[in-house]
């Protein structure tokens, strides 16, 4: 089949190689001058435990108004938030209390399970190295954060992970680099958590896919798809471009492609931060990747630099960076690994971007309800998690295949 998909970011860059490997005629369109130039450009990096990621899922927070004021929220509404912002806000929140919240955790982790064999299957097939770090920690600065991840770990334990109680001593043999001064009640240790460059993959799965012959027009803004002929309309070309399929991997801008076809998506932007360093000491550096769950952080270590990665904001905020949230950041990773990055070197990188995320925390995968047009979107805080996982999934079910995991709970018909 010739099949459009709109949208270059890691999860259409993994697409689109799912779709040529199955022998389609694949062309992207991207509105920005390279692939991963959004969401995916400098993401917080964790591949597993996905569930454990801060924003993944409703199910998973503290209370809402807990997150939102006080000397520790980590939810902020700024400038463009709006009633729209509020609405989607308590959405959220209902979600996580909803009784099929249960059910959606189940799913997503047997989709981050399923996606992360394929992200290694893929790295080893293609011999890239994606600066790989292995292990996890959830470092418990009281013995109360545990509370919150309880859904989640029950899940993945009893889907067979490996996530271990330790105390806060062999916490710090497992990360030698981790502050002997920084309080530390305990932490839960994942042997087989993953870290990774997720921009870094996307520019090698779209070459990969370039090389079996996918076409990727970028600078090219998608204005409208298009139904009965199935296709898409480019900004400035004066007739719309038919395909036999179009996949909609487009974040932010998958709402309001969809609107005029009939089908309402929930998609709300969840601004976070990250800062990446250059690796100063590799001992006092973090060796895998670090979640701190109070403050709703990620430390990973990316090749030869180390990122972290935190925030949450409702609203565009006229773009503006918050100082407070960065120096949250900055305070976080000297305090947790002194010495362990140059923070202060002119090759640091911050970057503020945006979280496509629907409000119970799950993506729409699979059929739209209109002819021809499939969606792969809204993956939010787990888009590189998920990524590898659900192009698979999403190209075997564009050949009438079934996939190797249900996409009935990722359905649009749940909104």
């Amino acid at each position: 089949m010739r099949i459009a998909i709109v949208g270059a970011g890691i999860v259409g860059a993994a697409t689109a190689y799912e779709l040529a490997t199955d022998g389609h005629e694949v062309t992207v369109f991207e509105q920005r001058g390279a692939a991963a130039e959004e969401a995916s450009f400098a993401s917080a990096g964790l591949l597993a435990p996905a569930l454990l990621t801060p924003w993944a899922q409703p199910a998973m927070g503290a209370g809402t108004l807990r997150q939102l004021w006080g000397s520790e929220a980590t939810l902020r509404l700024v400038r463009g938030a709006g009633p729209s912002g509020l609405a989607w806000l308590w959405r959220w929140a209902q979600a996580g209390r909803s009784p099929a919240a249960g059910g959606l955790l189940s799913a997503l982790q047997q989709l981050g399970r399923y996606s992360l064999a394929r992200t290694r299957s893929l790295a080893e097939q293609l011999e890239v190295d994606i600066e790989t770090s292995r292990g996890a920690l959830v470092l418990l600065r009281r013995p109360e954060c545990l509370q919150r991840l309880q859904p989640a770990l029950q899940l993945l334990r009893e889907a067979g992970s490996t996530i271990t109680d330790i105390d806060a001593d062999t916490a710090r043999l497992i990360e030698p680099g981790l502050s002997a001064d920084t309080p530390l009640a305990g932490a839960l240790h994942a042997p087989d958590g993953e870290a990774g460059n997720c921009r870094l993959f996307a520019l090698v799965l779209r070459q990969a896919a370039q090389n079996l012959g996918a076409q990727f027009m970028f600078g090219s803004a998608v204005r409208a798809l298009t139904h009965a002929p199935t296709g898409l309309q480019i900004t400035g070309e004066s007739a719309p471009r038919r395909f036999d399929a179009v996949v909609l991997c487009a974040g932010l801008a998958s709402a309001a492609l969809l609107r005029p076809l009939g089908p309402r998506l929930p998609l709300r932007a969840l601004y976070g931060y990250t800062i990446s360093a250059p690796l100063r000491e590799d001992t006092h550096a973090p060796q895998g990747a670090v979640i701190d769950p109070l403050h709703r952080l990620i430390i990973t270590r990316q090749g030869q630099r180390v990122r972290v990665s935190g925030g949450a904001e409702i609203g565009h905020g006229g773009g503006a960076h918050h100082a407070p949230t960065l120096q949250t950041l900055y305070l976080a990773l000297s305090g947790w690994f002194p010495g362990g990055a140059l923070t202060s070197s002119p090759q640091v990188q911050v970057w503020r971007g945006a979280r496509p995320m629907l409000p119970d925390g799950a993506p729409v995968l699979g059929a739209s309800g209109v002819a021809g047009l499939w969606l792969n979107t809204g993956h939010g805080a787990c888009g590189w998690a998920q990524a590898c996982g659900s192009a698979r999934a999403l190209a075997d079910a564009v050949a009438a295949r079934a996939p190797a995991v249900d996409l009935q709970p990722f359905a649009l018909t749940r909104f």
